[in-house]
């Protein structure tokens, strides 16, 4: 049952675990981005940007969203857009196996904190691969690929 004292970890989950998932997302897609030789600006967050450290901008309501660009990859083929697109879920499910592997190696104990961190992982992965378009526009990184595989390469940038 949920109660007053849980409080701290529903705002330490939502205020610094969501943030941290998104943050792995993004860096995913700026992985395979990099790797392929595109430039890539990450934001997280909504609003006002309050700092940005390289390619990574931090905005006001840094909790909520986090999305991503590319310019044109050098290495431009079908392989290499899937993977920049399917790079945030591949992160995310990295992230899951190493926290599982370190909390099995006893490095870490499991804890809410743990079970939180997999399931806004999974969260992540579901709904970015979810093939849609947003209100935005711009398509999940599900609908991506399924434009790259059937035109190409997609003509959105991903976004998550």
């Amino acid at each position: 049952m949920f109660g007053f004292g849980d409080l701290w970890k529903f705002f330490l989950s939502f205020f610094l675990l969501l943030p941290i998932v998104t943050l792995i997302h993004e860096m995913g897609h700026y992985f395979f981005a990099r790797l392929f030789g595109g430039n890539m600006e990450i934001n997280i967050g909504s609003g006002k940007s309050l700092l940005r450290v390289g390619p990574i901008r931090l905005n006001r309501i840094y909790f909520w969203d986090g999305w991503c660009q590319y310019e044109a990859l050098r290495k431009e083929t079908k392989f290499a857009n899937i993977l920049v697109y399917a790079g945030g879920s591949i992160a995310n499910l990295v992230s899951i196996l190493v926290i599982n592997g370190l909390i099995y190696a006893g490095v870490f104990e499991a804890s809410i904190f743990t079970y939180q961190f997999a399931y806004f992982s999974f969260y992540f992965v579901f709904f970015s691969l979810f093939p849609i378009d947003h209100p935005n526009g711009y398509p999940s990184d599900g609908k991506a690929i399924i434009n790259v595989f059937r035109y190409g390469k997609s003509d959105y940038h991903p976004q998550s």
